[in-house]
């Protein structure tokens, strides 16, 4: 599959009943160590931070700290499509060490990358990007 298949599949806003199938695409090309297609994995990540699960962030995570082009490809903004302070809570709250590294990511990107943070307009820069007409 590649970004333009996964966008006519699901679309860039496809609501929590492709959830699932998202977050298996992502693993199992998270988990493949040749695959070299970073447009794939971020059309991916973009949809599934447009669903909004705050649980989807570490996923989302594993895929922005797979290789050095995944951690630039994939915008840090994506890892808080339930909100930054939601994401922040929910990454508290677990006390893993995976969470607690990716929270103190997070607040080391917030003054920079998070300043009038708004998922609608990051998703309406997604939608310009990759030519989504509404309607």
């Amino acid at each position: 599959m590649n970004e333009e298949k996964v966008l006519q599949e699901f679309s860039l806003e496809p609501g929590s009943r492709d959830r699932e199938r998202i977050r298996t695409l992502l693993q199992q090309e998270i988990e493949n160590s040749s695959a070299r297609d970073n447009d794939y994995l971020r059309i991916l990540c973009v949809i599934l931070f447009a669903i909004g699960h705050v649980e989807d962030t570490q996923l989302i995570w594993q895929d922005k700290r797979k290789n050095q082009d995944t951690g630039s490809y994939v915008d840090v903004q994506l890892l808080c499509g339930a909100g930054f302070e939601e994401t922040t809570i929910y990454l508290e709250q677990l006390g893993e060490q995976q969470a607690e590294e990716q929270l103190q990511y997070l607040k080391q990107c917030e003054p920079y990358d998070f300043v009038d943070f708004s998922k609608e307009e990051w998703i309406a820069q997604y939608k310009q990007y990759y030519g989504v007409i509404e309607g």
